[in-house]
């Protein structure tokens, strides 16, 4: 394939329900991050196939229980657009009600989260700023916590985006065709104004384009993007960009199971009628499906060649933007470090009357990388009490750790594994591996498609010895399968020792 064209997925990474956004020649898109921390990506490109993290929106919930671990709450579905020379996010917590964040340098720092309205199941908030100054807002209901679904609401807002006004509009009920109608996105081109929609549900959805002459309706749907004959399931919920020589491009997602929802992308053209064509054509009725690869598109901004940053090696002690704590951060966490990662040994809560790895809220996590890619890392452990464990995690609602535990004066390798029943009750279970000679050791996992996974383990320069079963990793809560590091003690126990971590290797296949 000439170099001329890309390749689908361009991210393949759980970038879930991604915005978009041109300002000159740069792309900025945002996404989903559910409960963990800090929150609401901020990704850059210069050519829309290369995308580096360089921002999150903000490092902490200051509302809510966000210090323990709270699986597939926290943002969902944000929005970002361009006015009045500011960057504007929008966003929703899912019991909480719907927020809003401002900045005008998306590399520098963002207004704390302002509650535009509080509410139960208002979710997947998109802004609007007419031609005439009003501004608007229309978002999307979750039945699990306010029992409406299908609908899209509609409210004015004040100008400066601090609070809505008035009585919200129901402007379109998809409960006969539209099922599952949710994460709009809303634009004006040529006096028609545009909500491209989800419907149908994640895993098997398409893509919906609303379209009326005025705000309030009514409104006329066209279905637009369907998975066809490829295998690109659920193409949908994304958002539009135009640049600056009018060719059109459309981002969205593809539920990829455990490796969450990966980022695609689409050509997009207007036909006469003034509706949007997506991907490639499918009818004569205005559906398409997504292209596999396609000429790139032809950008102002030259590319960067910037990937979506893995790989760490921690310099001055710090991590950088890839990874995410599962709760809030605490400081306690880290210890000061003038080369590597030092995670200090905190003891595990106890939920639901259990002490598990699940709800562990200082796990240090990044997303899967790749359909198939290897992570490694070398570690010296310095525990200071019985109990004390560290190591390397796959975590979802299926997870397992690779740690070395410390019990009165010798090291052991063990191997934790659990997850998550229907019941909400977790089962974990630590299975010995084998005693160690010292608390410094290399380790490593091989994932491979499907998200089967094989741990591996050495010290010094030893072959690499693996364990004796495989496993078979699960996405989360909304979220898919996540990799990292963990350094903690048995729940009751005061602060344990620490863990330094030299580096975190990533190499996809």
């Amino acid at each position: 394939m000439s170099s001329n064209y890309y390749h689908n997925p361009i991210i393949c990474a759980d970038y879930s329900d991604p915005d978009i956004i041109r300002v000159g020649d740069d792309f900025f898109m945002v996404a989903s991050s559910f409960n963990h921390l800090p929150a609401l990506p901020v990704l850059h490109s210069k050519d829309l196939i290369n995308w580096e993290i360089i921002n999150h929106v903000f490092s902490s919930f200051e509302f809510g229980d966000y210090d323990q671990v709270q699986p597939g709450k926290g943002v969902w579905a944000p929005s970002i657009t361009y006015h009045d020379d500011k960057f504007w996010v929008f966003f929703s917590t899912p019991d909480e009600g719907i927020f809003m964040c401002h900045s005008t340098d998306p590399w520098g720092e963002w207004s704390k989260p302002h509650c535009v309205q509080p509410a139960l199941g208002w979710i997947d908030p998109c802004p609007f700023w007419d031609d005439d100054g009003r501004a608007w807002l229309v978002h999307a209901f979750a039945q699990s916590r306010c029992g409406l679904k299908h609908q899209l609401q509609l409210f004015e807002m004040k100008t400066d985006g601090s609070e809505l006004i008035g009585e919200g509009k129901i402007i379109y009920d998809g409960t006969a065709d539209l099922p599952t109608l949710e994460g709009p996105k809303l634009y004006k081109r040529n006096g028609w104004y545009y909500i491209f929609a989800p419907a149908g549900g994640v895993e098997t959805g398409w893509q919906t384009v609303l379209r009326s002459d005025k705000l309030t309706g009514n409104w006329t749907a066209r279905n637009v993007l369907f998975q066809g004959n490829t295998p690109i399931n659920g193409p949908h919920q994304g958002g539009w960009v135009e640049l600056a020589n009018s060719q059109c491009w459309f981002v969205h997602f593809q539920d990829a199971n455990v490796y969450g929802r990966i980022v695609h992308l689409q050509p997009m053209y207007w036909d006469d009628d003034n509706w949007p064509r997506i991907g490639q054509t499918l009818d004569d009725h205005g559906a398409g499906q997504p292209v596999l690869s396609y000429p790139k598109p032809l950008v102002n901004g030259e590319s960067t060649g910037d990937k979506i940053q893995t790989s760490d090696n921690f310099e001055q002690g710090k991590f950088g933007l890839q990874w995410q704590w599962p709760a809030n951060p605490q400081p306690h966490w880290l210890a000061d470090s003038e080369a590597g990662l030092v995670l200090n040994c905190c003891p595990l809560p106890i939920r639901n009357g259990q002490e598990t790895l699940y709800f562990a809220p200082n796990l240090l996590l990044q997303k899967f990388a790749a359909f198939q890619f290897s992570a490694q890392t070398e570690m010296t452990f310095n525990p200071t009490q019985s109990g004390d464990f560290a190591g390397m995690i796959i975590y979802g609602e299926r997870y397992a750790a690779l740690v070395v535990c410390y019990d009165n004066g010798e090291y052991r390798l063990m191997y934790r594994y659990g997850w998550v029943k229907d019941s909400g009750v977790v089962d974990e279970y630590h299975q010995p591996i084998a005693k160690l000679d010292s608390a410094s050791c290399q380790l490593k996992v091989e994932v491979g498609l499907n998200g089967i996974c094989q741990f591996y383990y050495r010290q010094s320069q030893d072959s690499w010895i693996a364990l004796p079963r495989q496993f078979a990793a699960g996405k989360g809560k909304w979220v898919g399968a996540k990799i990292g590091m963990v350094a903690a003690t048995d729940a009751g126990q005061t602060m344990g020792g620490n863990c330094h971590f030299k580096y975190f290797s990533v190499v996809a296949k």
